[in-house]
Order: C-alpha cells, then sequence, then structure tokens
C-alpha cells in the first residue's frame, strides 16, 4: 500500500514553481475579495494544502505584496506585444498592441482597486516580491512599453513621417488620455478612431 501511494505521488515541485502556482491562483482571488481574502481560498483555487503556501510565503502579507507586485509587473503585456506578427498591416498591429496595453491595466487595477476598497496596507511591494527580480517603476515600464511599441513600427520605417520611438510615445500618449466609458455608455473613444486618425489624421 505504502509503495502504491509512493509511485501516485507527484513529483516534487521547486519552491519558484510553487510560488508561480500559488500566485497564479491568488491574483483573481485577490482582485476579488482583496485584503479579505483567506489563504483557505487560495490554497483551495490552487489545489494544495493551506501549510503550502507558508513552505513560500512567510505570511498573508507577503503573498498580497507579491499579488501586487506581480499586477504592477509589465512583463507578461510586452511579451504579447513582442509576439504580435510584423507582417500584418500597422493598423492590425497597433490594435493588438492596444488591447494588450488595456488588459494589463484592467488587471493592475483590479488588483490594486480591490486592496484598497478592502483597507490594505499602502505602500509599494518590497523588491523581488513578485518573483520578477524586484518592482518596476511607472517611468521604466513607461519606457519599456514605449520601445517594444517602436518595433511594431519598424517595418514601416522608410514611409513614416517621425522616428518609431516618437511615433510610439505620441501613439501611447493618445491610448492613455482616452477617457473611460461612463456606465451605462458606449466607449467614448473607440480605439479604432483612435488608430484611423493617428495614421491618417483628421483632416480629409
Amino acid at each position: 500500500m505504502t509503495e502504491t501511494k509512493a509511485r501516485r505521488r507527484a513529483p516534487g515541485m521547486s519552491p519558484e514553481r510553487r510560488r508561480e502556482m500559488i500566485l497564479q491562483a491568488a491574483l483573481p482571488l485577490v482582485a476579488e475579495y482583496g485584503a479579505a481574502v483567506t489563504t483557505a481560498q487560495i490554497a483551495r483555487a490552487a489545489a494544495i494544502g493551506e501549510a503550502t503556501i507558508f513552505r513560500v510565503f512567510a505570511d498573508k502579507e507577503e503573498l498580497l505584496s507579491a499579488c501586487v507586485a506581480r499586477a504592477l509587473d509589465p512583463a507578461h503585456m510586452l511579451a504579447e506585444i513582442a509576439a504580435i506578427p510584423l507582417d500584418q498591416p500597422l493598423a492590425d498591429r497597433l490594435r493588438e498592441a492596444a488591447e494588450a496595453m488595456r488588459a494589463y491595466l484592467e488587471r493592475m487595477g483590479s488588483v490594486i482597486g480591490a486592496l484598497h476598497a478592502s483597507g490594505a496596507r499602502r505602500g509599494r511591494p518590497d523588491a523581488g516580491d513578485g518573483g520578477g527580480g524586484g518592482p518596476v517603476s511607472r517611468e521604466e515600464s513607461f519606457a519599456r512599453t514605449r520601445e517594444a511599441v517602436a518595433e511594431l513600427f519598424e517595418p514601416d520605417r522608410d514611409t513614416l513621417r517621425r522616428p518609431p520611438e516618437k511615433l510610439a510615445a505620441i501613439f501611447l500618449g493618445m491610448l492613455f488620455v482616452r477617457p473611460a466609458a461612463r456606465d451605462g455608455e458606449a466607449e467614448t473613444v473607440a480605439l479604432d478612431d483612435i488608430i484611423e486618425v493617428f495614421l491618417n489624421g483628421a483632416v480629409a
């Protein structure tokens, strides 16, 4: 009987992989419940015992800090932008990049907003909490995003009126000042309209 159980036992998981698995399970729960989420809920979502959480996180506060760091980390968004095929039309490239950025901002906003609404202690996460080498400043995040978007312009460099880096900064500026939709209303400025005016101008 003991030998059978041993054969069926899952192979050992590294602390890094276990940490990642817990974070993946915790993020949507933190976005929903904020600081009120329990480690028991997270353990059930990750299909592990609650004690397993505390093998890689000292306490719940450290786990919540890691969730904040992960929500702020733009690495996933940047990878999505880098994966956009460069052989498709520029408008399509920009649309995919904008959607990746929108999803990132929504994820970040849902986690930070839920924690704030539930009265969690404010403050920036400690270095390393998110497992990605430390938190990324807002300036660094914007710079890396601008570089990634600039790469999308490179195939059309010879036909551009401005360098890719400058066009990327202008495009991001237009996206980030787009007014948000109010309750019950359609989006005030559609993404396709922004891309159309950006590429073709406002004057016919």
